[in-house]
């Protein structure tokens, strides 16, 4: 039967089981990290959950050498990103590849025998990485009993496929669903192959990485409902991305998906940093400064990053932390920073709102502040607010449609209060007051109100010591 009572018509035992005291509030993810960026191959504008930086090479390729990246100025940044999230310690990454217009898949026209048409290669996945696809093609037979093998390889990747003519490795091909290329339709079926015994590169394949503020907005829309904590935009200052980021974060927290933006400085001269920070204050959004020297996979150099990738460290760093802790203080795994600030630059810099690295016992973050002037300067204390938010939203949302009476709100307030007793044990919170209630014209419109005063823990920036000798 029902576990609530509808009607009773036929006689017999009818029992109501109201399970309100069984409410409790559930996990509440913290750590979650959201980024958006160019890369050379995945699909565009779409999430994809990666769980490790080899992951991310496989679903986005390789990142291309800095220096000499493959479109002039604009080096990939989606899995250079994500290689130093993971460098600081995250553990669940968001990663959407964004384009300036559609990439374009590398591709190469196999030849039949004679120079006949055969078969046209499509790199399975659009952009740069399909160019580093080659192929070769050789009669393993004998003219008289001919077998073709065309052989793909992509990095550690090598596939092969035999056949006596071009259709039979044009089928060989659809049936082995490979991994690195799409075929397209065969002519000239009964022939054998021009051989081409020296591997050849698919060409044409383009990334578009020459990205702007609109694509940096259809990139972050992916991410808009996704449970994400942390932003982080790969390779692009706070002058680029502040207004799209800002807007894309005051619709996430009026649609309860708050998240706090960790942004990089387009450079690490003071002028420009302070020109930055001056530019933006919010309680959402953090500016990190300056850059740092990196090795760079693609070309095995030491290099120079801006600083939006040490504000990718310091993301990975934040995810691994708990809400409450703050990241005053904490060491970054770094070789070196690009800048090392001197002490009135760094006053400075502070007195702007900027979260700064500096060299000490490794390397440090100064102050773990956003740039917001009011209540929320620390980060633990944003986080300590979006968790309480979460947490109230979590455990109050199964009592919407129930009876408003006082014995389900007394199990309401008995559901938040022991998640933010929770949180006070936890440390998140000093204190706290709590009480729910309604009036009957509340109830009559269906109205439980909640009030709740949260005194979040602070954490220390400083410690004053007055010291009396005698």
């Amino acid at each position: 039967m029902s576990e609530s009572i509808a009607e009773m018509v036929i006689p017999g035992t009818y029992i109501e089981v109201r399970a309100e005291g069984l409410i409790s509030v559930g996990s509440i993810a913290t750590g979650n990290i959201g980024v958006v960026g160019t890369a050379s191959r995945g699909p565009v504008n779409t999430i994809v959950p990666i769980g490790g930086y080899a992951e991310a090479i496989d679903a986005f390729g390789a990142y291309d050498p800095f220096g000499t990246p493959s479109f002039t100025g604009s080096p990939l940044t989606l899995t250079r990103t994500i290689e130093q999230l993971y460098a600081g310690g995250a553990g669940s990454v968001y990663a959407v590849r964004v384009s300036n217009g559609a990439p374009v898949a590398a591709t190469a026209d196999v030849a039949a025998a004679g120079a006949q048409t055969g078969f046209r290669l499509t790199a399975a996945d659009a952009g740069t990485w399909g160019n580093t696809i080659e192929y070769t093609v050789v009669n393993e037979g004998t003219n008289a009993d001919p077998n073709w093998a065309l052989t793909l390889t992509a990095g550690p990747v090598k596939e092969t496929y035999h056949g006596a003519s071009v259709t039979a490795v044009h089928d060989a091909l659809v049936a082995g669903n490979s991994r690195l290329v799409q075929v397209g339709a065969a002519s000239n079926g009964a022939s054998g192959f021009d051989t081409v015994s020296t591997p050849t590169a698919l060409t044409g394949g383009l990334d578009h990485p020459n990205i702007g503020s609109s694509d940096i907005a259809t990139g972050l829309a992916a991410l808009a409902t996704e449970t994400i904590n942390i932003l982080v935009v790969g390779g692009l200052g706070s002058a680029a991305a502040r207004a799209v980021v800002g807007a894309h974060l005051e619709q996430t927290e009026n649609d309860a998906h708050e998240r706090i933006a960790i942004l990089g400085a387009s450079a690490s001269d003071r002028s420009t940093v302070q020109t930055e920070a001056g530019e933006v204050s919010d309680k959402r959004i953090v500016l990190v400064a300056p850059g740092m020297l990196a090795t760079d996979a693609a070309s095995g150099k030491t290099v120079t990053l801006p600083p939006p990738y040490l504000a990718a460290v310091v993301a990975g760093k934040l995810s691994a932390l708990a809400p409450e802790i703050s990241l005053t203080n904490q060491t970054v795994p770094l070789a070196d920073l690009d800048v090392h600030y001197n002490t009135p630059t760094l006053k400075s810099l502070l007195l702007d709102r900027v979260l700064l690295v500096r060299p000490k016992f490794g390397f440090q973050i100064v102050r773990g502040i956003t740039t917001d002037t009011g209540a929320f300067k620390q980060i633990s204390v944003r986080r300590v607010v979006d968790y309480a938010k979460a947490g109230v939203r979590s455990g109050a949302d199964p009592y919407i449609g129930r009876l408003n009476n006082a014995r389900v709100r007394a199990a309401l307030k008995a559901t938040l209060d022991g998640f933010l007793s929770q949180m006070v044990l936890d440390e998140m919170l000093v204190s706290y007051q709590l009480d729910v209630s309604a009036t009957r014209a509340q109830e009559i419109a269906g109205v439980a109100v909640v009030s709740m005063t949260l005194a979040p823990t602070f954490s220390i920036d400083f410690i004053r010591v007055t010291m009396t000798l005698q």
